[in-house]
């Protein structure tokens, strides 16, 4: 039966029995922390996907007319000899980016940290609605399943790009619209799906089940980022979903949204997905600021520099993230003053980010600071934020951005928001609450040498890609043999190939120690990094429903200094009563 647990405040808080059959808990779970961790082992799995797409496409770019290593496991996607045709490689670049952007990284911001740490830090014993949350892992799982599942079928995966421009992703007839294509459309709708109903979950449990005495601006910087993401993704997937289900229709049943010849716009795509689309470039960022504020605050043994400010900062750039789509259509021929608006309005995003930045260089001056693994990957992720920021200065400028449209610029510049930045954040994060997780600790000699590595090999992976991109190489280029001003730079493909094959190789040596700390790492202690927020009085892992006794909140994580100490022990033999303290009858 079914626990009554009374708050202070009188409300009664219904918990499950925890005694269920092992399908029920741990595979049909509504257990937000099962929930969190299925999403954590799903968006892995297709993080190792789209990097596996990306080797594949280095090797065609560093040696073009080359038999590709196991490619006779493709033998419909390769000539007779053996080399990669060039339709599959727009299949791979297209899927490489429907992987990495959908299906791991905002996965991994999103589903698994929103779900494992939201109610945690908020003292909540679960989400607002649990059975919805199962739901919405459960939608995500044939999505990515039917998206892999497209390079089986005739005709291969999309080959149309990542964005699937409208009219070329429009007409099966002149471009051989696949039903590969189609399965990407699919996909990707029923991913909108499971992000509305996460989305709507997460902001209902932040606004109606904090504990007592968790006022807004008490908050960890990590909710406030989630909480703000998530309205992001409630506003903006609908947006993508019905442009998704409009082009399903043209290629299908004969409707003509998208198709000039019988009436239809084609710009009206890319406003309808770029309006989804720069959003998204703010849900796949927030989420890795929120834990890099939070971990360098925490390696720093200081209070996080600015609370207010960098609240402000977060609600500023997702407000204006909803008015700079335009900058992404200046080729379209869109009107010089029209282009003009949105050229300024993302100049002005750079400030918020500006301030958060500060803020974070703020936080970590004079700090003691504590360069554990998690810390190191959150440095990271200021660094090369910062790299990726300035590049999109640049690109706010119409003029350059039309001279650098479509090169290897843009591919350089989001690789360094969205791997040196989402990933960089999404690595310390995990590094940072895997013993909260797991109740283990993940080895840190390998996980300092995964930094090491992961940080050396994406820079000489990625930032070549700005010269090649000021040099004319165009992006989706299957060769640059045929092209004169490109054979100059094909050096620097072996470069960026041998070092991405190392990034690779990086990464693997994570998932050797995500693997080994899962059964034999060391006990974790109650609370190993000496954390000051809700979830680490909790025990690792947290029992069901989260706590004994609902917790009191007297003040929030960013109002007094952590204990400047080394010893991991200090917050378990010194309770802080200020901190949080047990329900009072």
């Amino acid at each position: 039966m079914a626990t009554i647990v009374a708050e202070p405040t009188g409300r009664p808080v219904v918990r499950e029995p925890h005694e269920l059959s092992f399908i029920r808990k741990y595979i049909f779970s509504s257990d937000h922390k099962v929930i969190g961790i299925q999403f954590l082992f799903l968006s892995l799995f297709f993080l190792l996907a789209g990097g596996l797409l990306a080797m594949m496409i280095r090797w065609q770019l560093a040696w073009p007319g080359q038999p590709m290593p196991l490619g006779s496991l493709f033998p419909e996607t390769m000539a007779p000899d053996g080399i990669m045709l060039p339709e599959f490689y727009n299949s791979l670049v297209t899927m490489h980016g429907t992987f990495m952007i959908f299906f791991a990284v905002m996965l991994l911001l999103v589903g698994v940290f929103a779900n494992y740490l939201i109610p945690l830090q908020i003292g909540a014993p679960d989400m607002a609605f649990p059975r919805i949350n199962m739901a919405s892992f459960w939608v995500a799982v044939p999505a990515g399943l039917i998206a892999l599942a497209s390079f089986l079928v005739e005709g291969g995966a999309a080959g149309a790009g990542w964005t699937s421009y409208a009219p070329l992703s429009a007409m099966p007839e002149a471009s051989g619209v696949s039903l590969g294509q189609q399965m990407w459309i699919v996909s990707l709708v029923l991913l909108g799906l499971s992000s509305i109903l996460g989305s709507t979950n997460y902001i209902t449990t932040v606004i109606n089940m904090r504990a007592p005495g968790m006022t807004w601006m008490r908050l960890p910087l990590t909710v406030w980022a989630l909480f703000i993401t998530a309205i992001l993704a409630l506003l903006s997937m609908p947006v993508l979903t019905g442009a998704m289900i409009m082009l399903l229709f043209d290629q299908t049943i004969g409707t003509h949204f998208f198709l000039p010849a019988e009436g239809g716009q084609p710009l009206l795509w890319q406003h309808l997905f770029w309006f989804f689309g720069h959003p998204e470039v703010y849900i796949l960022i927030l989420p890795a600021m929120g834990f890099t504020s939070e971990i360098l605050a925490n390696g720093s043994r200081k209070p996080v520099f600015g609370y207010h400010a960098m609240v402000g900062a977060l609600v500023s750039i997702a407000v204006l993230g909803f008015m700079v789509w335009g900058h992404h259509m200046f080729q379209s021929g869109m009107n010089p003053l029209l282009a003009t608006s949105f050229m300024v309005s993302t100049m002005v995003i750079a400030v918020p980010s500006a301030i958060k930045t500060f803020n974070w260089m703020g936080t970590m001056w004079r700090g003691n600071l504590h360069f554990h693994t998690p810390m190191l990957f959150a440095i990271g992720f200021v660094m090369l934020f910062v790299i990726g920021g300035l590049s999109g200065i640049f690109m706010a400028s119409a003029p350059f951005d039309i001279f650098i449209h479509d090169t290897y610029f843009i591919v350089a510049h989001i690789h360094y928001v969205l791997f040196g930045g989402a990933l960089f954040g999404i690595f310390a994060a995990i590094y940072y609450w895997f013993p909260k997780m797991f109740g283990r600790m993940m080895n840190e000699k390998l996980g300092k040498v995964h930094f090491a590595l992961t940080f050396l090999f994406f820079n000489l992976v990625f930032f070549p890609m700005h010269t090649q991109g000021l040099a004319g190489m165009m992006r989706r280029l299957y060769q640059t043999t045929g092209y004169e001003h490109l054979e100059g730079l094909q050096w620097t493909h072996v470069l960026i190939t041998i070092s991405a094959f190392g990034l690779f190789l990086s990464g693997m040596l994570f998932a050797v120690n995500f693997a080994w700390s899962l059964f034999r790492g060391p006990k974790a202690p109650a609370n190993p990094w000496n954390a000051t927020t809700l979830e680490w009085q909790t025990p690792s892992p947290p029992m069901h429903g989260n706590w004994e006794e609902v917790p009191v909140v007297y003040h929030g994580p960013h109002e007094y200094s952590h204990p400047d100490v080394a010893d991991k022990d200090w917050l378990a033999q010194n309770e802080r009563p200020d901190v949080v303290s047990p329900a009072r009858p």
